[in-house]
């Protein structure tokens, strides 16, 4: 029995052996007769199967431009975060401290670190800053100052009441000297039982909000140092800032041509009370000379520069820069000490303005508005304005001739190598060589040095020199008599008390037609004395690289430095961005 089951098994594994062969076989002979074989028939095909190859890879490409194009349809190119911001100025910078920045290099950096308790908006008009709010008592003579919430240093501690009151004792101190102190000048400072900080004003101020745009400087870090060694402290180097940026690192850079330089480097700082800029960092390369910054911007190694004037067009050739004209609330004037000799005489002083072709001093300075008067119709709506004496040279030559009775006069004129102020003063002194004076013009470096030994000590005859006029009018700094001295701005050293009662008459009313009429008078003994001529309002001039956001267009500049107002929107580096559907 078993052996027939395995006989008939054996049978059976041929059987299927056998089919397992044929169809085997079979597979391979349909696959020759209708694949293999069928090849040589595409030769009669060929041109269908190229027309349908091209038409698959026609619609491929549809597609993949189609998805490119609906891309850019809901994607735009814009700026984003990132990026450094470089600025080429010029000066030396002695101090990180920002009370006391007298040179360009160290009021940009101040501007750029430092936060104020008042600001300068966009509009040009002076508004928050540090505070959150600032409100004046009917008198006008109490203010009051309440700070914004969690305000931090850039190390993250706490900016306080006491930062305040320590910076403000820090300003009235003379040993300090301060350009910040002629402006509050006996006000008493305290913080209320509100917590809020109240400045008391010996007399009313309509305008002390502008007073107030001062920078904080910590008390955590310099409440114990000694007065007179601020400026030695390891601040002035390393500063703790509230700005928009804070300090990283000081480069020294040495060339033949230019000698030693610094660039000083900044990143963004997150505390920042207005919110963090878009720039990762800012980069300030201070440079010697105004031929420095134009070789800077000509090879491409700064971003922008605000210190040129439109006559240094022709000198940058570097692809891609375009220039900007600002015009700022600042004047330059030719002031007369009127406490050296001859110069104490008002008759000799409107004798030397009667002598002076204004024309063709200001011809010295292209592409300026011309200033005659110390208060600017931006700022203020007079009436009327007093007459300016026309130009008589051989009038002007015979009173100085009485005058001098057979002496030789002598002026010294001073000025800082900035701007058109030398040329101005070349020109002045030309004016006064016509007339039998004897000239010499000293250009100082703008540094502390300079505010120090020439403006404080006012040693010159006469100061060619460029003043802010700020957002608001108010000559008192430059013409009240309690000014004239080491730690004031009155300039001329220009004594009258009827011009002192006017100016602070003007400064504490609240009536804007009264105000008006007070600064009419001012102007006409102003033009009688002569303490001062007005030359020119300033410009500035901004050139920058076409790829980057600078300052917006719709901006008014009070000063220079307001071109940082919305510094936080600059930016250097575009990228890719979905639009909102």
């Amino acid at each position: 029995m078993k052996k027939s089951l395995k006989k008939r098994g054996q049978k059976l594994a041929k059987k299927f052996s056998k089919a397992s062969i044929e169809a085997r076989e079979g597979g391979k002979e349909h696959i020759r007769e209708n694949l293999i074989q069928r090849f040589s028939h595409i030769r009669h095909i060929r041109l269908l199967v190229v027309e349908w190859l091209l038409l698959a890879t026609a619609l491929i490409m549809l597609a993949i431009a189609q998805s490119f194009w609906f891309g850019e349809s809901y994607a735009e190119n814009v700026y984003v975060d990132g990026g450094s911001y470089i600025e080429a100025t010029v000066g030396r910078v002695s101090s990180l401290n920002p009370l006391f920045a007298t040179t360009s290099s160290e009021k940009v950096l101040s501007r750029l670190m430092f936060a104020t308790i008042s600001d300068v908006d966009y509009s040009g008009h002076v508004g928050l800053g540090l505070a959150q709010s600032i409100h004046a008592s009917e008198d006008g003579k109490v203010w009051t100052v309440h700070l914004r919430d969690n305000l931090k240093w850039s190390d993250g501690e706490p900016i306080t009441n006491e930062d305040v009151l320590f910076t403000v004792d820090l300003i009235q101190d003379p040993v300090v000297n301060t350009i910040y102190g002629s402006n509050l000048d006996n006000v008493k400072v305290s913080e209320n039982a509100d917590g809020d900080i109240t400045f008391n004003l010996p007399n009313a101020y309509e305008d002390f909000i502008s007073a107030l745009e001062f920078p904080v400087i910590p008390k955590h870090i310099l409440g114990d140092a000694p007065t007179k060694t601020l400026v030695e402290h390891d601040f002035s180097n390393n500063p703790v800032t509230s700005g928009a940026f804070t300090f990283n690192a000081t480069q020294t850079a040495t060339s033949a041509d230019s000698g030693s330089e610094k660039v000083f480097y900044l990143s963004n700082n997150p505390y920042y009370y207005a919110g963090a800029p878009m720039l990762s960092s800012f980069a300030i390369h201070t440079y010697n000379t105004k031929d420095d910054v134009i070789g800077a911007i000509n090879s491409g190694a700064v971003t922008a520069t605000a210190e040129l004037t439109a006559t240094d067009a022709s000198a940058v050739v570097a692809g891609g820069f375009e220039e900007r004209e600002s015009s700022i609330n600042n004047g330059v004037f030719v002031f007369f000490n009127s406490n050296r000799d001859y110069l104490n005489r008002a008759g000799f002083r409107t004798a030397l303005r009667q002598g002076i072709d204004i024309s063709a001093v200001r011809e010295m300075a292209p592409n300026t508005e011309p200033l005659d008067y110390p208060l600017l119709k931006s700022q203020i709506n007079l009436a009327s304005y007093p007459e300016m004496p026309a130009y008589d040279h051989d009038v002007a030559m015979s009173k100085i001739t009485e005058i001098a009775n057979g002496e030789k006069i002598h002026l010294n004129i001073a000025t800082v190598n900035s701007g058109y102020l030398p040329a101005v003063s070349e020109a002045v002194a030309e004016q006064l060589r016509s007339l039998g004076v004897e000239v010499d013009v000293s250009v100082y470096a703008e540094n502390q040095e300079f505010v120090t030994n020439i403006i404080s000590k006012r040693n010159y005859d006469i100061l060619v020199y460029d003043v802010e006029l700020g957002a608001d009018p108010d000559p008192l700094p430059y013409y009240h008599s309690s000014q004239a001295n080491s730690a004031g701005l009155n300039l001329a050293n220009y004594r009258n008390t009827l011009v002192d009662d006017l100016l602070i008459g003007a400064r504490g009313t609240l009536d804007a037609e009264l105000r008006a009429r007070k600064y009419e008078t001012f102007l006409e003994y102003w033009v009688a004395d002569a303490p001062a001529i007005g030359i020119y309002q300033s410009n500035m001039t901004y050139f920058y690289n076409k790829n980057v956001r600078t300052y917006a267009d719709n901006i008014h500049l009070t000063t220079v430095l307001d071109r940082f107002s919305d510094v936080t929107s600059w930016a250097v580096t575009k990228g890719t961005k979905n639009k909102t559907p």
